[in-house]
């Protein structure tokens, strides 16, 4: 039988109420994040903060929950935070008795199950029938914790985008604590990039950066504007069409409002990807987005992770390395340009995206654009047919005319 649950606020008071059962306290869960000091990360700052980050966790017997947004889920109209409430047992029986070969992912929160349910409920439906929904488990002793459980369920259960996840649907029982999500065909950004033998098409890659600039502008860019705080390739998920949506909010933060310029908050984040000034400060803002946002265009451009270990010392950091080619002479650009696109690739959309990267990777945040410039800068991109390819293969004809 179908049902959608209101009562917020036994989640966010620890669950006891209405929706029944109890929870062990909140836990703060920060990912590990890169540190750094310009765009170059170095082993003191990197130590700093690991320490500040550890003590962050030691510390982290609060009195009183914060939902870490304004949105406040109890005050607003119910009929925008409908979420249905699952039985485990219903989403235990939907993903077969979550069998290993149903796993979609994993990740510090638990894994991510493949499953069935009826379209108009919460009844789970036979394997490849129905709606197929991705379940987010989480573990008990998961270092993403119910802080982050919460703060899922009370932006995605508000926000609504075509670049946003959806939401379905959440399952809080005894122990149990698993949120329930529209199903992405096509996985991760970082599985497409990263992991798979045949190379994501420059068109794909210039739809998927649009669309997720899109979704990150959205949150900016309301009334009671949400910063993403954990913008990076595996957070960003495919349909079958190849439209991105960005996934998995538990680091989401409410942005400054008034006449304030940031929020002052734990670094927490991933290594990589987090904005200098939020690193050596703890100063959030809508600018600390675009900066993770540049460091997945390059990783787009390159085909190369943000850091990567098993690379020679000068090209762990993507950003320093890149960075180098960005600002030479513009016949080297097209020297870090993903080697297995094979020159398939539009010149002037390397160029582009090349210069926006360099923007949004400013070591002063004010000078980063906005996403909504992101946005505009991206459009003319998509359909851009100056392939490298036919500029080789012109070059080489006219090479043996002249033999």
């Amino acid at each position: 039988m179908e049902k959608s649950c209101g009562c917020w606020s036994a989640i966010v008071g620890g669950i006891s109420g209405a929706c029944g059962s109890s929870d062990a306290a909140a836990r703060a869960s920060p990912n590990a994040i890169q540190p750094k000091t310009s765009v170059i990360y170095d082993a003191a700052t990197e130590t700093r903060y690991l320490n500040a980050s550890n003590r962050e966790l030691a510390a982290s017997h609060e009195s009183t929950f914060s939902m870490e947004s304004t949105l406040d889920p109890t005050s607003k109209d119910k009929t925008s935070l409908q979420l249905l409430q699952f039985a485990f047992q219903e989403l235990k029986s939907a993903t077969g008795n979550f069998r290993p070969d149903s796993i979609l992912g994993e990740g510090g929160f638990g894994y991510v199950f493949k499953g069935w349910i009826e379209e108009n409920g919460t009844a789970p439906a036979k394997p490849g029938t129905g709606l197929t929904v991705a379940v987010k488990s989480l573990k008990p002793d998961a270092l993403q914790g119910h802080r982050e459980w919460v703060a899922e369920i009370n932006f995605l259960g508000q926000l609504h985008h075509p670049n946003l996840v959806k939401l379905i649907g959440y399952c809080i029982e005894d122990d149990q604590r698993l949120l329930v999500y529209e199903f992405m065909s096509r996985g991760s950004l970082e599985n497409h990039l990263f992991r798979r033998a045949l190379p994501l098409p420059w068109s794909s890659r210039m739809k998927i950066a649009l669309g997720a600039a899109k979704g990150l502008a959205f949150l900016h860019g309301g009334a009671d504007p949400v910063i993403y705080r954990d913008f990076k390739t595996s957070n960003i998920l495919l349909d079958s069409e190849y439209n991105a949506k960005l996934s998995d909010f538990g680091l989401a933060k409410a942005g400054p409002q008034g006449d304030k310029t940031h929020v002052s908050t734990r670094v927490v984040g991933t290594y990589g990807y987090a904005a200098p000034e939020y690193v050596m400060t703890g100063h959030l803002t809508s600018k600390s987005d675009v900066y993770s946002f540049g460091v997945v265009l390059l990783e787009i451009l390159t085909g190369r992770r943000s850091m990567d270990k098993n690379r020679p010392s000068g090209e762990q950091n993507l950003v320093a390395w890149a960075k180098t080619y960005i600002l030479g002479d513009k016949q080297r650009l097209y020297q870090i340009v993903d080697p297995r696109l094979e020159f398939n690739y539009s010149i002037k959309g390397v160029q582009k995206i090349a210069k926006l990267a360099y923007y949004c990777l400013s070591r002063d945040s004010k000078s980063r654009p906005s996403m909504d410039e992101v946005v505009k800068d991206l459009m003319p991109l998509q359909d851009l047919k100056d392939m490298a390819a036919l500029y080789v293969r012109s070059r080489t004809s006219r090479g043996k005319h002249h033999r």
